[in-house]
């Protein structure tokens, strides 16, 4: 787990560590836990459109939804880094379940879109955060012991893909759903998982790693945000319009040529492609350094959305949407290491549930407002949302500076070894 041994094991040997780090049992039950707050987040608009016929309206209701999550994840974190993960996440978990049967219900019996709104906040708003609450575990169990940057590096690149498969899964979940019979089969699959998975991740013993790692802090003024961090969170607001629009613009343009059940199938085009190239990522040298990284990545995201926007079949829809998928977990996966190497120890679930709010907070506006744009003048100004976005982000990475903290987080975190 030292830095000397890296170069010996190689990629492979890094992501045994990872995994020998918590046992294979929560990147499983993690994994499977995240799966709700995808299938949700995508398909409310797939349901809603469904149920209404209005992709204005399974917009605003998809915009809800997201709101809700960003203005409780950050909430969720401060409470997770104070109270522990096991109490947070088993509280907010079966509410979760709660809240989605509700929230699907309501959309199959035609309730008016004021009452859709206000459950898709309370669906949004009580997620359990196993994603970015998962990054923290991690990442205290790998400083904790000792684990450099490039481990570092390396279980957010694992926690980033399996975000990407979930982003996968998730709307593809649905989509077969429409295929077999009624996107509301995928949310109640959802339900079942955010009980189950949720309560198993609450539980796994390694949920006293993050307190038991702060415990040495916990005395000590709370410290500030460093600017470097409000600069990617502005970063992760551009990506998240990026993805809203480009959802939007994938629904709206599914239904123009009359294949409206493919557009989970087109969304898990991009991300299998995504999580493909998320999981390489550990093997970038360490002198590509985060920033040079993350410039690389918005710009290719600028460049690789502009065709999207005079895509006109599905043939032509699949194949730009899967390489456009290479960008995505590389600037997540780049966001998210620039965040834990720049936010106070004892702040971390905090901030890596403010970056994932950002991400999502942007995504959510878009699809209330992208959604309706395509509805009115068609897909392709959806599209050209995202470019916009796209190219915003890229801006915002040239403000980024490499974070210098990393070593003083290291060495405080080192003496609270906290083993499952």
């Amino acid at each position: 787990m030292t830095k000397g041994s890296w170069g010996s094991e190689g990629t492979f040997g890094a992501y045994r560590q990872v995994i020998g780090l918590t046992g294979a049992l929560l990147p499983a039950v993690s994994f499977l836990g995240r799966l709700p707050t995808a299938t949700i987040q995508m398909g409310s608009v797939l349901l809603v459109a469904e149920t209404s016929g209005s992709l204005g309206t399974a917009g605003a209701v998809g915009c809800a939804l997201a709101l809700g999550q960003v203005a409780m994840g950050p909430c969720l974190g401060r409470l997770a880094d104070r109270r522990g993960q096991r109490p947070v996440v088993l509280l907010f978990a079966l509410v979760n379940a709660l809240a989605i049967a509700v929230f699907t219900l309501a959309a199959l019996s035609g309730l008016p879109t004021g009452a859709l709104i206000a459950l898709g906040v309370l669906a949004g708003a009580t997620q359990p955060g196993i994603g970015p609450l998962a990054r923290s575990r991690i990442v205290a169990l790998a400083r904790g012991r000792g684990a450099d940057d490039r481990l570092v590096d390396t279980a957010l690149s694992l926690e980033g893909t399996m975000d990407e498969l979930s982003f996968v899964l998730g709307p593809a979940l649905v989509g077969i759903a429409a295929v077999a019979g009624h996107p509301a089969y995928a949310f109640a699959v959802a339900a079942l998982l955010v009980a189950g998975c949720g309560t198993a991740f609450a539980l796994h013993p390694s949920a006293r790693a993050v307190p038991l790692a702060l415990r040495s802090t916990a005395a000590r003024p709370r410290r500030r945000m460093p600017p470097s961090v409000h600069v990617v969170r502005a970063g992760l607001v551009f990506l998240g319009i990026l993805l809203g629009a480009c959802g939007a613009g994938i629904t709206a343009l599914t239904q123009e040529l009359g294949h409206e059940g493919q557009a989970g199938l087109v969304y898990a085009a991009m991300g299998v492609m995504s999580a493909v190239v998320g999981l390489s990522m550990a093997a970038l040298p360490a002198r590509f350094g985060l920033r040079l990284r993350w410039r690389i990545a918005t710009a290719a995201a600028a460049v690789l959305s502009l065709p999207l926007i005079w895509t006109g079949s599905m043939t032509a829809l699949y194949l730009v949407v899967t390489v456009f998928g290479a960008i995505y977990a590389p600037n997540l996966i780049t966001g998210f290491g620039l965040t834990e190497r720049a936010v106070p120890k004892e702040r971390l679930s905090e901030g890596m549930t403010f970056a994932v709010s950002a991400f999502v907070g942007g995504q959510a506006v878009t699809l209330a407002v992208a959604g309706r744009l395509a509805e009115a003048y068609g897909a392709h100004v959806a599209f050209a949302v995202g470019s916009a976005a796209a190219a915003c982000a890229f801006l915002v990475s040239l403000a980024v500076r490499e974070p210098s903290g990393a070593d003083v987080q290291e060495q405080d975190l080192k003496p609270a070894a906290a083993a499952p």
